[in-house]
């Protein structure tokens, strides 16, 4: 951790008037929450196709499937805490948070959930496949097993975005705004690599805004950061933001 790149980014933080968190799996990869690529984790479920377990298609060939992956994960996520730097970015209530991850942890260590924007949905919800309009809060130490919509009798999926599905419009218009709106766009544990929530740093940087990049290693944004910070988010944002 470059000691002078953290205190100009930490100062440049301190004089926006608006900032943005944009953040991916690194994020809460310090708190034990992996992606299902990641083969040190979960490792039954290593053996399947991502596409089987997060794909429409997945989900019409073998519900069951999804859903006792699915389970699996709340479970595990429920396990999860969130870390030093889930609550730095709690602590700082007039930021605006975009991630492109589903659990809850921002949500656990502070964040409102009315100004997180989720782009990927959330693990903690159900609605149902057919569109019916019903959802249902889960309980992810309890995750329920495949069921029926008590509304029209379709099945309950998880509230999560799938490989094929377009992002929620909704969460997608805010996001957007906020990136166009911000003075400084933070970002956090992603490659920002896969579109459209890449974007979204194009987006903020063309608009003027100055982009700190937190993240273990260098990756295909790297070329847009004002700053990057190569270290654990865990260690750097507390820093960043005290």
């Amino acid at each position: 951790m470059n000691s002078s790149e953290l205190r100009t980014a930490s100062d440049l933080i301190s004089k926006a008037s608006r900032v943005v968190s944009f953040s991916g799996a690194g994020l809460s990869a310090e708190s034990g929450v992996a992606t299902f690529r990641d083969a040190n984790t979960q490792g039954v479920w290593t053996k399947f196709d991502p596409m089987k377990l997060a794909s429409p298609q997945g989900f019409q060939d073998d519900p069951k499937l999804v859903i006792d992956w699915y389970a699996d994960r709340r479970r595990y996520v429920a396990q999860a805490q969130p870390n030093a730097a889930h609550v730095a970015l709690a602590s700082r209530g007039e930021m605006q948070h975009i991630t492109q991850n589903v659990d809850d942890l921002l949500i656990r260590a502070g964040v409102d959930p009315d100004i997180l924007i989720q782009l990927h949905g959330t693990i903690a919800s159900d609605h149902c496949h057919d569109l019916c309009g019903y959802e249902e809060a889960i309980n992810l130490s309890d995750p329920p097993s495949l069921h029926a919509c008590p509304r029209c009798g379709g099945s309950m999926r998880p509230s999560v975005v799938w490989f094929g599905e377009s992002l929620l419009p909704e969460a997608w218009n805010k996001a957007e705004q906020a990136c166009i709106e911000c003075d400084v766009l933070l970002v956090i544990g992603t490659s920002a690599e896969v579109y459209p929530a890449a974007g979204l740093l194009d987006l903020s940087k063309s608009n003027g805004a100055t982009i700190i990049i937190v993240n273990t290693e260098s990756s295909g944004a790297s070329h847009l950061a004002d700053l990057e910070l190569t270290g654990n988010a865990g260690e750097i944002i507390p820093h960043l933001l005290r």
